[in-house]
């Protein structure tokens, strides 16, 4: 799969709750971050338990992909609890599989309480 192949199944999975699909994007040893609350997941098991145990109700759908080499940014219109947002998600991939999720949201925040087991501050 091409990286641009790679970042619109990487969010269609996701919106789906295809947790199966997800996995098989991510690299055993993928590290995800959320500059914005300062925090860093590591490792796929993780990652996917963050997912599956997001308190909230979101959804995600696609604006705009760029694609170049290993890399790709997606911009997402993103409903958290039914309010929009705007946020930039970064991926880094190899042979196919998602290395790196960088998540950018507009604001600034505290980290969520009850996630502080998957994660670790930055």
């Amino acid at each position: 799969m091409d990286t641009h192949t790679v970042a619109v199944a990487y969010i269609e999975r996701l919106e789906a709750r295809n947790w199966d699909g997800v996995t098989a994007l991510l690299a055993e040893d993928v590290v995800y971050e959320m500059p914005q609350t300062r925090e860093r997941i590591t490792g796929r098991e993780m990652f996917m338990r963050f997912n599956v145990e997001y308190p909230s109700d979101w959804h995600l759908a696609i604006r705009r992909v760029v694609a170049e080499g290993p890399f790709a940014a997606i911009w997402l219109d993103v409903r958290d609890d039914g309010k929009p947002v705007d946020a930039i998600v970064w991926l880094d991939t190899e042979d196919g599989r998602i290395t790196r999720v960088t998540d950018y949201w507009p604001d600034r925040a505290e980290p969520m309480p009850g996630r502080e087991h998957l994660t670790t501050q930055f």
